[in-house]
């Protein structure tokens, strides 16, 4: 026996349906896909459509959480970068973006990683607590620029009464 003698067990392989190749074959005219409707068109429907409601991947959000507008952005610079200036020197922003260690424009904060070597007077929009200490505990001092942030009223979900309004009628003539 040779290779090109070998074929499978009689039944074992069956011939591919051809399908649109007229009706004597049993599988022409609609070729299997039934009359009329969106599944005997050629092009069907696109992957993730769900028959016009809204898709799912249009349903949820784009992207997850929030962008909060008050986000404030600060330029860091840590407290390891400052031993570059000599002992007694006003570290204030101007100073930090000619030594390149800020952009101008954007509001400054100081973060206490590293070690301070140097007495300095800094001056930047905030601190983190470590800088601050770090800072102090050389001998030097800290001023934080711009306007401090200032909180409003707590709010409680009880609604507090009003006194009522005080009018003419309602007062009492005084006697001279």
């Amino acid at each position: 026996m040779q290779l090109h003698e070998l074929k499978p067990p009689a039944g074992s392989r069956k011939g591919r349906q051809r399908i649109g190749r007229g009706t004597g074959s049993g599988r022409g005219k609609t070729s299997g896909r039934g009359q009329k409707g969106q599944n005997a068109r050629s092009e069907g429907f696109r992957l993730g459509f769900e028959g016009g409601q809204m898709p799912l991947a249009q349903r949820i959000p784009k992207l997850p959480g929030f962008k909060n507008p008050f986000k404030k952005i600060y330029e860091v610079v840590n407290i390891s970068k400052l031993h570059r200036f000599e002992d007694g020197t006003t570290v204030d922003a101007e100073v930090l973006i000619d030594a390149g260690l800020a952009r101008p424009g954007f509001e400054i904060k100081v973060l206490g990683t590293g070690d301070l070597r140097r007495k300095l007077i800094v001056e930047a929009h905030a601190f983190s607590n470590s800088a601050r200490e770090a800072i102090e505990a050389k001998g030097g001092s800290v001023k934080v620029l711009g306007q401090p942030r200032q909180r409003g009223p707590k709010r409680s979900r009880k609604k507090v009464s009003r006194p009522a309004a005080v009018t003419e009628e309602s007062t009492p003539p005084a006697e001279a």
